[in-house]
């Protein structure tokens, strides 16, 4: 039965995205420069001082530079202090009032930066994540979900089209250093996964690190996306079936899998290679998953001429390369190939 989802629950779940500049770096470089520039009015006025006069006439001392040097680029300006010398004045009107409009600039960049933008950028993610299509969404930032989000990266998948859901802290700081949208929330929750418009992903990965919690992701998404497909990690061989059953499309055991490769590798030195060869986005072969084209309807599946045709998928069927059904291609079917990646 599905949770009635209450408005402020929803709300609650927002995208983020790691900022590129640590917001110190930032703050430090703007610090730097204004002190950068004021030093250098202040270095001009004190080698020119003989240029400045005070109203009571006393003489001029480095403080009253100082002074001087501030009141100036921050335009207070009392007159107690003035350039009485041409050379003096020049430097005021040429170097000095760009100095003022630069330290200006700056300190309006850095209230822009650390507030304006950040309600900017609160903005932004709220658009974003309203308009979400066509993402993946990766439930689960543990070692399989990590390991999943850097191979759709190599595979060519734009980072900004992958959103990971956690609940731990430091797992979706560690997402961010890839540069994917993150979020923080419970993935067995229906507020959740609709806050990430789950109806509208192109895939969903669910890797939760426990076969229960995996299981009933993958149930909830299920209910709000009936036509999306969805991979889960299992690592208990029993509960398989039951990932099947809540909706999974897909369902991996890692250990299994494991196995397959540790027992390929025992009837020969290069199964397993090439077995990870086809597995990874590094190698120089990949498999791949497509509908027959209308030029291909009628022809055997050995006579493709983008890649090697291992096997076809007629409805909810599947048929190898040898098998009789391979021999005539039809409208509709899915072609599972090998082609080179270079």
């Amino acid at each position: 039965m599905r949770h009635r989802r209450r408005p402020a629950e929803f709300h609650r779940y927002t995208l983020r995205r790691r900022d590129r500049t640590p917001a110190w770096l930032d703050l430090s470089w703007r610090i730097i420069l204004a002190f950068a520039l004021i030093g250098i009015a202040l270095i001009v006025h004190w080698f020119d001082r003989d240029g400045l006069r005070q109203a009571n006439g006393a003489p001029i001392t480095f403080a009253d530079v100082l002074y001087f040097t501030m009141i100036t680029v921050t335009t207070v300006g009392y007159g107690d202090i003035v350039p009485v010398t041409q050379q003096a004045r020049m430097f005021d009107t040429f170097v000095v009032t760009p100095i003022r409009l630069f330290v200006w600039l700056i300190f309006l960049g850095t209230a822009y930066n650390f507030l304006l933008k950040r309600v900017w950028e609160k903005w932004r993610m709220t658009v974003i994540q309203r308009n979400l299509d066509g993402h993946v969404i990766v439930a689960g930032y543990g070692l399989s979900g990590s390991e999943a989000v850097g191979e759709l990266i190599k595979r060519g998948t734009d980072p900004k089209t992958i959103v990971v859901i956690d609940e731990d802290a430091a797992a979706l700081r560690a997402a961010e250093a890839c540069d994917v949208t993150v979020m923080e929330g419970n993935a067995t929750r229906n507020a959740a996964l609709e806050a990430a418009q789950v109806a509208r992903a192109r895939s969903i990965i669910v890797a939760a690190g426990r076969d229960d919690t995996s299981i009933l992701i993958v149930l909830t998404a299920r209910g709000l996306a009936p036509d999306v497909p969805i991979s889960v990690v299992i690592r208990s061989e029993d509960n398989e079936p039951i990932a099947h059953q809540a909706g999974a499309s897909t369902v991996i055991n890692p250990a299994s899998f494991a196995g397959l490769l540790l027992a390929g590798s025992t009837q020969g030195a290069h199964i397993a290679e090439y077995m990870a060869d086809l597995a990874a986005a590094g190698g120089d072969v990949a498999l791949r998953e497509r509908r027959v084209t209308a030029d291909e309807i009628g022809r055997p599946l050995a006579q493709i001429g983008t890649g090697l045709g291992h096997r076809i998928y007629r409805g909810d069927r599947s048929y190898g390369f040898w098998e009789i059904e391979a021999g005539k291609l039809e409208s509709g079917d899915l072609i599972v190939e090998v082609v080179p990646r270079r």
